[in-house]
């Protein structure tokens, strides 16, 4: 039987990282209250959320006549991640959509299966529009902080030097 974690309202909702570049973990982390979930996700599910959202936010604020989203209002502290404690499962996708009624964001994280007829964990959270634009930025700001990109080849250099496809390994930068 599927678990199903739900928080609504969620009080914080942050993207980190622990360990090096090259080898970091990202996690999608949120808290209600005291009760907190730790997501292991992919640097490109990061990247792809922070676009969703900001596409998802900027669609809300041509459709409805509300106050304008303020990300500041989110401390740096709320954006920063703490110890995982709870670490349910590693995401396998993601969705967002919009709960009109309670003017909140919801985010929904399906965990990866080995089996196919196996229903696979949910976690949703219901974040404020200032808490999903905090997010997406913050989304933008960690996965910026990984290896540099070889401006020849396009793949990650690592801090040791980097063989580069294009000119066929005969340089290392």
């Amino acid at each position: 039987m599927a678990l199903l974690y739900n928080m609504n309202p969620t009080s914080r909702i942050t993207i980190g990282t622990i360990g090096e570049p090259g080898e970091r973990t990202f996690y999608l982390q949120a808290n209600q209250g005291e009760n907190g979930l730790s997501l292991i996700i992919e640097k490109t599910q990061a990247v792809a959320l922070s676009a969703a959202l900001s596409e998802m936010l900027g669609e809300l604020e041509e459709r409805f006549e509300r106050a304008p989203v303020r990300p500041d209002r989110i401390s740096p502290s709320e954006r920063e991640l703490q110890p995982p404690t709870v670490v349910p499962f590693r995401v396998a996708q993601i969705g967002i959509g919009y709960d009109e009624d309670e003017d909140k964001v919801v985010i929904v994280a399906q965990a990866m299966t080995d089996e196919e007829e196996v229903e696979p964990d949910i976690a949703r959270f219901w974040i404020s529009r200032d808490q999903a634009a905090a997010l997406s930025e913050q989304a933008v700001v960690v996965a910026g902080q990984g290896r540099p990109i070889c401006p020849l080849c396009g793949q990650p250099m690592a801090a040791s030097g980097h063989i580069c496809a294009r000119t066929n390994g005969n340089a290392n930068h």
